[in-house]
C-alpha cells in the first residue's frame, strides 16, 4: 500500500514518480516527475524531490530527512547531457541536505545541511560531516569522512562507524513502519 497524499506525488511532461513496496511519503512532501523510489524508502516532512528536467533514483531504504532538497542538473548547452541524481541503498540524508545532479553510494551518511554538487561522486561508506560542500565534479572515496566547505578527507572510518551505516538505515525503517501504521489507523 502507497501512504501519501495525493497532492505529494506530482505527475510532470508524462513522467509519474513510481514507488516501491512499503514506501513513506510525508503528506506535506512533494515528488515530482521522474523519480523512482525503491522498497522501504522513507520521505519526511517538507522533503522536495524534483525529478523535471533529468532522472532521480533513491535505493532501497534510504531515510530522506525532514526539508531535504533532491535535483537534476539539466541537459543545456553548459552540459549536454545533464546529471541525473542518483542516491544508493542504506543511505541516510540528514535534516536540510541538498543533493544536485550527483551520484551517491551505498552506506553513506550525509550530514545535516551538507551540499553536494552537480557531477559529485560519493562513494559507498561514505561519511559527509554537517555544513559540508562537496564541488561539482569531486569524488569521495569509500571508507572516509569528509567535512568542510570545500569538502576534504578528514580521516578513516571506523568499523563502529561503518557498522552504523546499515544500523541507521534499519532504524528510519522501523520509524517509517510506525509512521505507516500511525496514518493507516487515522
Amino acid at each position: 500500500m502507497e501512504h501519501h497524499t495525493r497532492t505529494s506525488l506530482r505527475s510532470f511532461h508524462g513522467k509519474t514518480p513510481s514507488l516501491g513496496e512499503r514506501v513513506l511519503v510525508d503528506p506535506s512532501a512533494v515528488v515530482l516527475g521522474d523519480v523512482t523510489l525503491g522498497d522501504d524508502v522513507s520521505v519526511w516532512p517538507q522533503v522536495a524531490i524534483r525529478g523535471d528536467m533529468h532522472s532521480i533514483t533513491v535505493g532501497a531504504r534510504t531515510s530522506v530527512q525532514d526539508c531535504v532538497v533532491l535535483h537534476i542538473t539539466h541537459a543545456g548547452p553548459y552540459n549536454p547531457d545533464g546529471y541525473p541524481l542518483n542516491v544508493g541503498c542504506d543511505v541516510t540524508i540528514g535534516h536540510a541536505a541538498v543533493l544536485h545532479g550527483c551520484t551517491i553510494g551505498d552506506r553513506v551518511l550525509v550530514g545535516m545541511g551538507a551540499i553536494v554538487m552537480d557531477g559529485a561522486v560519493v562513494e559507498s561508506d561514505v561519511v559527509i560531516a554537517a555544513g559540508a560542500l562537496v564541488t561539482p565534479g569531486k569524488t569521495l572515496r569509500s571508507g572516509y569522512l569528509y567535512g568542510g566547505s570545500p569538502a576534504r578527507e578528514m580521516r578513516e572510518l571506523s568499523q563502529g562507524e561503518r557498522d552504523y551505516f546499515v544500523y541507521s538505515a534499519n532504524n528510519y525503517v522501523k520509524l517509517k513502519d510506525q509512521h505507516i501504521a500511525a496514518l493507516e489507523a487515522g
